[in-house]
Parts: C-alpha cells; sequence; structure tokens
C-alpha cells in the first residue's frame, strides 16, 4: 500500500513541473516573449500532452495491474474449461 502513496506522489510532482513548463510557454531558460517572437508552433503542448498521457499511463497501470490481472487469468480459465 506505501507504494501506491509513493507512485501518487511522483505523479503529482510530475504535473507540477509540466503544467509549469507548459504555462511559462516556453523551455527554461527563456520567456514567454521569446515564444511569441517567432513561429515555433505549441511545441510545449504537444511535449505536455505525450508526456502526461505517459505518466498517466504508467500510474494506472501501476495502480490497477494486479487487478486487471486477476481479471485476465479468471476469464481465461473460465475460457478453458
Amino acid at each position: 500500500m506505501k507504494t501506491i502513496g509513493v507512485h501518487t506522489q511522483l505523479l503529482g510532482r510530475l504535473t507540477c513541473i509540466l503544467l509549469w513548463f507548459v504555462g511559462a510557454g516556453t523551455t527554461p531558460g527563456g520567456s514567454a516573449e521569446d515564444a511569441d517572437a517567432g513561429e515555433r508552433g505549441d511545441v510545449p503542448g504537444w511535449v505536455m500532452i505525450t508526456l502526461m498521457s505517459a505518466v498517466l499511463v504508467a500510474a494506472l497501470l501501476a495502480i490497477a495491474g494486479p487487478a486487471l490481472e486477476g481479471l485476465f487469468n479468471q476469464a481465461m480459465q473460465k475460457v478453458s474449461r
């Protein structure tokens, strides 16, 4: 049960860091005005979406993995009868 708390804490910290980068509108070391000056596109937004999706999937698998494995094994036992 303690590992779920650690995963949740890590997920929260990663979310805060990613939202801070996207909220700044640029990468570390630059400013929002620098990002608006050129036509760079919305790269930080896409990076955030990709990373948040990966973190969300990893967190769900870490939390629900054993339950999903149990459901799969139960279904396979019913099919093999």
